[in-house]
């Protein structure tokens, strides 16, 4: 039932990693976006549910310390950021608490050890943006951007403070490009990617532009020094724009262990370059590989980890299910001049856990899954000679769970854990956990 009701007053008792601060004044939990825990505030219930009900703000009696001016002015409609109302201090501190309650409440396991946060810049940080685009015509011209908050539409932005600033400069002329296409209403989506050496731009096509429309974005290419790139299908149908004029890889770099990394325009790379850097450095200084290790590192990717482990490991094996991240990690070694390094292709999540991989001996083991985290490999895990796993986390709630399997059902503690702002402003809470043999 959806009904605006009488102005309440209460405090918030805590806050939502979605930027809602949770209120109780009368035993059924309230959710009120902008809120922040400590504040006591006026708000209207909006919606009613069977568990919870949703109000919004009517106006902060008393605010937190907390409590900064969101630099963007787009925060509350875009649902991009949820949190920039919040110190930064404070949404890490957020994340830290988070992480810590996950692995106490699921995985019923606590680190010796909290590491400290690793941070970085929280403004103009987001080296990687998908961009919707729509055309819409009340307004009469193309709207490019992110989505609103669970809303379908793309916000009315110019700018975005969170992205790189070479990303962010190009949303209002993307508006006026792709507004002047013959195409316009079949280009629903831009990837846009800041490499060390260039800018690039997948524009997603549904049908194929027209010799104007090439000429156009030619146009724009040259005058913004952008590379465009044009996805007609899937991510391997993306193609140059201009495919017989030769340009240098993108990449980018890790100077601590002189490398190079390249990438193609939709392969994932992690979003905040700065924070990337860090996490590299934190997860080799915990696994300490020397050069008598063997080191397996699952879900590798295009190499973020496998590369600069080799530089100091005996030999390392880099596993990922995808065969095209796979060639880039074998191309990556190829350049770096690392042949105690190998990329093998396996499906992590079905046959591959029974792969020739858990028929060798590894004494260390870096491990990156997706958000669901990484429970069909942990019985393998457990059989390795491994002294020492570390386990990068983009979901703490799966990294608590599997925290909790490797401690016991397979023989590991959980030496140390902390989180990672590789989101500034975000829900998302990236994390890094440390196990050795009990």
């Amino acid at each position: 039932m959806t009904a605006v009701s009488a102005i309440e007053t209460g405090e918030v008792t805590a806050l939502t990693l979605e930027g809602s601060g949770v209120l109780a004044p009368g035993g059924k939990r309230i959710l009120v976006p902008g809120a922040l825990t400590g504040e006591e505030v006026t708000f209207q219930r909006q919606r009613r549910r069977r568990n919870y009900d949703e109000g919004i703000l009517v106006e902060i009696r008393r605010p937190s310390p907390d409590r900064v001016v969101p630099a963007c002015e787009y925060f509350g409609r875009c649902g991009g950021c949820s949190l920039q109302h919040l110190s930064p201090d404070a949404q890490l501190a957020m994340k830290q608490a988070t992480l810590l309650q996950s692995l106490a409440r699921i995985g019923d396991v606590q680190p010796a050890t909290v590491l400290p946060p690793i941070r970085g810049a929280v403004w103009g940080y987001r080296r990687r943006a998908r961009l919707a685009v729509r055309h819409v015509e009340r307004k009469g011209r193309v709207l490019v951007g992110f989505r609103e908050h669970e809303k379908p539409w793309v916000v009315d932005m110019l700018s975005c403070a969170v992205a790189e600033p070479a990303i962010s400069r190009l949303i209002e002329p993307l508006s006026g490009l792709i507004g002047a296409l013959s195409i316009r209403a079949r280009l629903p989506q831009v990837e846009a990617t800041v490499a060390d050496n260039a800018t690039a731009l997948v524009f997603r096509v549904l049908d194929a532009p027209t010799a104007a429309d090439l000429e156009q974005l030619a146009q724009f290419a040259a005058s913004h020094a952008v590379r465009i790139y044009l996805q007609p299908g899937n991510p391997d149908s993306v193609v140059p724009l201009h495919p017989e004029e030769p340009a240098d890889e993108l990449h980018y770099r890790l100077p601590a262990y002189d490398l190079s990394l390249t990438f193609g325009p939709t392969d994932f790379i992690q979003v905040h370059g700065e924070v990337n850097r860090q996490m590299v450095d934190q997860a080799i200084s915990l696994l300490a590989p020397t050069t008598a290790d063997r080191v397996l590192d699952l879900y590798c990717g295009i190499g973020n980890f496998t590369l600069p482990l080799a530089r100091r490991a005996g030999e390392v094996l880099g596993l990922e299910g995808a065969g095209a991240m796979i060639r880039r990690g074998q191309h990556n070694a190829a350049l770096a001049g690392l042949p105690s390094v190998r990329f093998v292709e396996a499906d992590l999540a079905g046959a591959g856990v029974e792969g020739a991989w858990t028929r060798e001996r590894f004494d260390l083991v870096l491990l990156d899954p997706p958000r669901t985290g990484a429970a069909e490999l942990l019985p393998a895990l457990g059989k390795l000679a491994a002294r020492r796993i570390v386990y990068v986390s983009c979901h703490p709630g799966t990294l608590a769970r599997d925290a909790g399997l490797l401690v016991r059902e397979h023989g590991f503690k959980l030496v140390s854990a902390g989180v990672m702002d590789m989101f500034p402003h975000t829900s998302h809470v990236e994390s890094m956990a440390l196990f050795e043999r009990a």
